[in-house]
């Protein structure tokens, strides 16, 4: 079993930033990949990006630019530095991680982008 907390949301107006962290415990060992994922009032989940642990990283199109996903292995940590924020970017992320043939999911960290 792996457990994901992740920590970091919160409200920023438009144009602003945010770092979204979630720590892996558990048995984390050979988590490949992490990453997050997200889903908006009313909406599917959507894919936002993931890293292997050699740190190759995928990104969804639309958030190539804006986000930025890295990993402490040591920590067992991914981070999300999220900047130019929008309105469409509200959403509940959640933290995503591989590993044993299973897929675990965070409970969710709420992100809202408004002025």
């Amino acid at each position: 079993q792996v457990q994901l907390v992740e920590s970091g949301g919160g409200l920023v107006q438009p144009g602003g930033s945010l770092r979204l962290s979630c720590a892996a415990s558990g048995s984390a060992f050979a988590i490949n990949p992490m990453g997050w994922f997200r889903q908006a009032p009313g909406k599917q989940r959507e894919f936002v990006a993931t890293i292997t642990s050699g740190g190759n990283t995928n990104y969804a199109h639309s958030m190539k630019d804006r986000f930025t996903i890295s990993r402490d292995n040591a920590k067992n940590t991914v981070y999300l530095q999220m900047n130019s924020l929008k309105p469409d970017d509200t959403a509940i992320y959640y933290c995503y991680a591989h590993t044993l043939g299973t897929d675990y999911w965070g409970e969710g960290t709420l992100v809202t982008v408004s002025s």
